[in-house]
């Protein structure tokens, strides 16, 4: 009798046990995807932080392309105002078009091109590019790690009752999937 009270606690103890290492392993997960999310917003914001400083250089030199830096303009607005990854998502996309519209236009202007101030940041805009994409992969690693968790036993018992369920990588805009054209 007493051994099988003594089994019975073991027994109870175990799952205790267990239910409170799956909880820790989902929330970990959860916090890890949160803080790689958060990466890419810092990323993302000190990109759009330099784009001020890239309209005030460029509009002395493109005086007639306007419509360029308002696009340019616009896009950074929409980035301030994304609050869900996949606004976050299409505003990123959103400014890199604009900016590599930017870049192509700015290519008209020889004299803007020799530009110390303007040349630093494009090489200032590079490297958050390159920035953004490291935190993507990272943010992409950690929802993969996630959703395993919250997928596979026993977190799938559990994720739902706390109300966590798998989530979306980062993923590029459908226009990513398509083969460019290139005319000579």
């Amino acid at each position: 009798m007493r051994s099988g009270l003594i089994v019975g606690l073991v027994i109870v103890v175990a799952i205790i046990i267990g239910c409170i290492s799956t909880f820790n392993s989902i929330t970990s997960a959860k916090i890890e995807v949160d803080t790689q999310y958060g990466q890419i917003e810092n990323q993302i914001q000190r990109r759009a932080d330099l784009i001020p400083n890239l309209v005030s250089t460029v509009k002395g030199y493109m005086q007639y392309e306007e419509k360029v830096l308002t696009e340019v303009i616009a896009a950074r607005a929409q980035i301030a105002g994304a609050k869900t990854p996949e606004e976050m998502a299409d505003a990123d996309n959103a400014l890199t078009g604009a900016l590599g519209h930017l870049f192509a236009v700015a290519e008209n202007y020889p004299a803007l091109k020799a530009d110390g101030h303007f040349t630093e940041l494009m090489r200032e805009i590079s490297g958050s590019e390159n920035r953004i994409a490291v935190a993507r992969k990272d943010y992409n690693e950690a929802i993969k790690k996630y959703n395993v968790t919250v997928s596979t036993f026993p977190g799938v018992l559990f994720a739902g009752m706390m109300g966590y369920g798998p989530m979306a990588p980062f993923a590029a805009e459908e226009s990513a999937h398509n083969v460019p054209k290139v005319a000579f």
